[in-house]
């Protein structure tokens, strides 16, 4: 049985989200920075500026970024939320427009380390993110899954998660404006 660890990303824990993350910053340069900043931002800091940025962020100590998972000691998955107003592209998307003027939460990434996707590692993740929401005062916490029609979704398309993961940690859906995309929510 391996031994399971979720601690929040603070700076004393970067190199662990650097080894996680590798050359690629999880996936194409991203750093999870792909919901906190302006499309062209985004394209601009390609790479090793969305890396400095979100060190930045993670250096400040004054937001939430996300949370490591650890399997035996080793970083294994990562999962990125905090209140949605940090995140300007879900504050601006079609597919997920506010549903009323309740202080939420979102829940906008994940990624696993190949060797321990399918594992359940994402929805410890989850749970740990919830349990930090809380405690920050977090009251509903959103997330926009993937709920796919196919069997089988390749590992690129599933960052937001899948939506049988939330639904198994108690959100609910409350929006859906794409077939394969709902907006669910857990009331804490």
């Amino acid at each position: 049985m391996s031994k399971l660890e979720f601690q929040p990303v603070t700076p004393d824990r970067w190199s662990d989200l650097e080894t996680l993350f590798g050359k690629n910053g999880a996936c194409a340069g991203c750093w999870c920075m792909w919901f906190r900043t302006r499309r062209a931002s985004w394209e601009q800091k390609k790479g090793e500026g969305n890396r400095k940025a979100l060190k930045s962020l993670v250096r400040a100590g004054d937001l939430v970024v996300g949370i490591l998972g650890y399997v035996d000691g080793k970083p294994a998955g990562w999962i990125s939320f905090g209140k949605r107003e940090e995140f300007p592209v879900v504050e601006n998307s079609r597919l997920f427009q506010r549903l009323d003027d309740q202080p939420v939460w979102s829940v906008v990434c994940f990624f696993v380390a190949r060797p321990y996707r399918r594992s359940g590692l994402t929805s410890g993740l989850l749970k740990a993110a919830i349990r930090v929401a809380r405690k920050k005062g977090a009251r509903i916490i959103e997330a926009y899954p993937v709920d796919p029609r196919k069997a089988a979704t390749p590992d690129v398309f599933a960052y937001h998660g899948f939506a049988s993961v939330f639904r198994n940690a108690g959100f609910i859906e409350v929006a859906r404006r794409s077939e394969t995309r709902p907006m669910m929510r857990k009331t804490l």
